[in-house]
């Protein structure tokens, strides 16, 4: 063992994965998820999935019952860093003694937060841009829609089949899901959707081009061809490598594309990292690894962690353009809040980790230890760096996508043996390996024994 891994084996409970006696979820677990069921409202992400938190320390969490589980999820993208590290806590406690809300004045944490951000942002925002805070991503995704259409004076927006930006209005609009979509329309007018370069389940012949240049040639056809209706775009909204979607990380010459495309007719080009971003592919930003210089990029999830924290860097030329007082935002980047992203990304940037690095490389090991698994469930094993998603099929010719039923028995098994998956996907057949950065080999590659067994249980 390394002395990285030493120092990485101290920042999660020693005695994951554990289960205590009996029928999982024990009956605190239980009790919990009936109050719950009756308190609160299932319309958030996780729903009904069996899993109580109680205590949590890195990559590993216990339930009321005293059942402890590797986290493979990080809350969603959330827990870069690993939940409760003890210099967030420190940073929390610290912090909580000077100040913490400071409503929409000036306050030094967030100032020094917003210049720290901006020496940290892709080649064409790097110190000089302009950082706008909040408290989610989709917070962040709405700003950007009112801010690109206040700056360009244009209304319509491209986004993409797969996508996912936000459950709120306009964001909402951006964001392909059924689930979140269904029932809840008419959505904000304007949005194109185009297909995203999903190679595994692209719906065009690629024989001669590639998906990414199929996709990215299409999008400059709507922008630059008339007649296609897109006559009024303000901006082509886009995931690096697409999340909720299926863990899709396309070759950069998409990216590339779009910026061209975005260029020849006067759009602007929004990255969304909220869930790709802070560190997760094994850069900063996942737009890093194309060489793409971004107009805006919104920022989430890794960022705040423990705490809520959220927002958009724009070019500097374009905030200037943007009225004083304008998007009100009462709790965004509040003290505390702007404490604890600070200490996130010293310890992201940690040269002694090495983190990001370790994120690429440990994310090569994953990829290939579950193509070594050799089962007939796994269609396809795709990602970059520690956001890896594992498509699952009920058969690799036809890549039909693994039933349902079957997917929650994975699920089920995993949880059973004290681990914690999250699906993804457009048909929830996805399974996805994003722990925290600061996860042990250790505790990784137990959880990828345990996920082994439930394909070996079908």
């Amino acid at each position: 063992m390394t002395d990285i891994e030493s120092i990485l084996e101290t920042l999660h409970f020693p005695d994951a994965p554990k289960m205590v006696a009996g029928p999982y979820p024990g009956p605190r677990a239980a009790e919990a998820l009936a109050l719950s069921a009756r308190t609160e409202s299932m319309a958030r992400g996780g729903g009904r999935m069996p899993v109580v938190m109680d205590r949590a320390f890195g990559a590993t969490f216990k339930d009321p019952d005293g059942s402890t589980f590797i986290d493979l999820s990080a809350g969603v993208g959330v827990s870069s860093v690993g939940r409760c590290h003890p210099k967030v806590q420190k940073a929390i406690v610290e912090q909580s003694q000077q100040l913490m809300h400071a409503m929409e004045v000036n306050s030094t944490r967030r100032t020094e937060l917003a210049a720290r951000l901006s020496a940290l942002m892709p080649e064409g925002l790097r110190n000089d841009c302009i950082t706008f805070f909040a408290q989610s991503g989709s917070d962040a995704l709405e700003a950007a829609v009112k801010f690109a259409r206040r700056v360009t004076g244009r209304h319509q927006i491209i986004a993409f089949h797969g996508g996912y930006h936000g459950v709120w209005h306009a964001s909402n609009a951006l964001t392909t899901g059924t689930a979140y979509r269904k029932g809840y329309g008419p959505f904000m007018g304007g949005v194109i959707h185009a297909p995203y370069p999903y190679a595994y389940r692209f719906p065009f012949d690629t024989t001669h081009k590639s998906a990414e240049q199929i996709a990215g040639e299409y999008v400059d056809y709507l922008l630059n061809t008339p007649y296609t209706a897109a006559d009024d775009v303000a901006a082509v909204i886009v995931e690096p490598v697409q999340g909720e979607g299926g863990y899709v990380p396309p070759s950069p010459e998409f990216l590339q594309l779009l910026r061209k495309a975005c260029d020849r007719s006067g759009t602007l080009l929004i990255v969304d990292e909220v869930q790709c971003g802070a560190g997760r592919t094994g850069r900063m930003w996942a737009v890093e690894h194309t060489g793409v210089k971004p107009d805006m990029l919104t920022f989430g999830k890794g960022i705040g962690g423990d705490v809520p924290m959220a927002g958009i860097a724009m070019r500097s030329d374009l905030a200037a353009r943007i009225p004083d007082g304008s998007v009100p935002n009462t709790f965004a980047a509040n003290s505390l809040s702007a404490a604890v992203a600070l200490t996130n990304l010293e310890i992201l940037h940690d040269p002694e980790l090495g983190l990001m690095p370790r994120a690429e490389l440990l994310g090569q090991e994953v990829q290939e230890r579950v193509r070594g698994f050799q089962s007939p469930y796994v269609g396809e094993v795709r990602g970059k760096g520690l956001m890896i998603g594992i498509e699952l099929v009920e058969d690799k010719a036809t890549k039909e996508p693994l039933a349902p039923e079957k997917v929650g028995r994975i699920m089920e098994y995993v949880l059973g043996h004290g681990v914690l998956m999250v699906p993804c996907g457009r048909y929830g057949n996805v399974m996805r390996v994003m722990p925290s950065l600061t996860i042990s080999k250790r505790l990784l590659h137990r959880a990828l024994d345990v996920f082994g067994e439930a394909l070996a249980s079908l």
